[in-house]
């Protein structure tokens, strides 16, 4: 079977691995959906909890009307891409951060045997139709904010508005499975991991103008979120770059996200051969 996989091309590997998901996302949704009043609950409180990070934001505006030179719904722009990137890529490959557990309890090695990718059954294990919450709430703001702000739309404008959301949730979901892959060798590398997705999407969430340029450049050049809504933000709502960088950077969000991509691509496969298992 090892043979006949590494023969396989790889449109094949990923036709197979989607499908893998996709079956197991299945399973776990019917077996949530038996329970169908604890599903709508969960899925109300999920969109509570996820509405009170923007609430912070308005109430910040009661006592200021810019942040940083930036207009409450121009922080509602930044706020609902950064949000449904996130809650977009937790909602497909989340569950990977509890690959450290089944390290530890040796139950990974269930998961390698089994005629199906073991990062497409890791990022479906104990799927939920409730991480929908984050992504959905996320998009109600942004509908807001894009009719209120005074922007002149353009065509590579509009363009850019979907190429950033999709990018975005790349570039989380290779961050989510990056820093998964921290844990074949640090255990607890999850609260780590952490912090660059629900962290990174909280600086987000604020325009680079509050931060220091050390900081801004490091989400550029270092762990590139800037490429999730900073930079094309910049570009869309006409805002000035902080650090001056060329306007090719605005529209570099598809080529930041291939780069994320192969980056964790080669570190999850650098994470299985180093990979021994319990020993028990």
């Amino acid at each position: 079977m090892a043979d006949t996989v590494a023969s396989e091309s790889f449109p094949s590997r990923v036709r197979w691995s989607v499908r893998s998901w996709l079956l197991i996302a299945g399973m776990w949704t019917r077996a949530i959906m038996s329970y169908r009043a604890s599903f709508v609950l969960m899925l109300i409180a999920n969109l509570a909890t996820t509405s009170l990070d923007f609430v912070v934001v308005v109430l910040m505006f009661q006592h200021t009307h810019r942040l940083g030179g930036w207009t409450l719904p121009e922080l509602g722009f930044l706020y609902g891409t950064s949000a449904f990137a996130l809650g977009a890529a937790n909602f497909f490959v989340g569950s990977i951060d509890a690959l450290g557990d089944r390290i530890r309890s040796g139950t990974l090695d269930t998961v390698l045997v089994r005629p199906a990718p073991a990062l497409a059954q890791l990022c479906a294990e104990r799927f939920s139709l409730r991480r929908l919450g984050r992504p959905v709430q996320a998009a109600a703001v942004l509908a807001w904010s894009l009719g209120a702000v005074q922007v002149h739309w353009t065509a590579d404008r509009v363009l850019l508005v979907p190429v950033l959301l999709i990018s975005g949730t790349v570039i989380f979901s290779a961050v989510f499975v990056g820093g998964a892959t921290l844990q074949f060798w640090w255990g607890e590398a999850k609260e780590l991991q952490n912090s660059f997705t629900y962290g990174g999407a909280t600086l987000l969430h604020y325009p680079p103008t509050v931060f220091a340029k050390e900081l801004v450049a490091g989400v550029v050049f270092g762990v590139p979120l800037a490429f999730v809504n900073w930079l094309p933000a910049l570009h869309i709502l006409g805002k000035p770059d902080p650090l001056g960088l060329p306007t090719a950077f605005q529209y570099a969000s598809p080529l930041a996200a291939a780069l994320c991509v192969l980056a964790a691509g080669y570190a999850w496969r650098a994470g299985l051969r180093a990979y021994r298992g319990t020993g028990s």
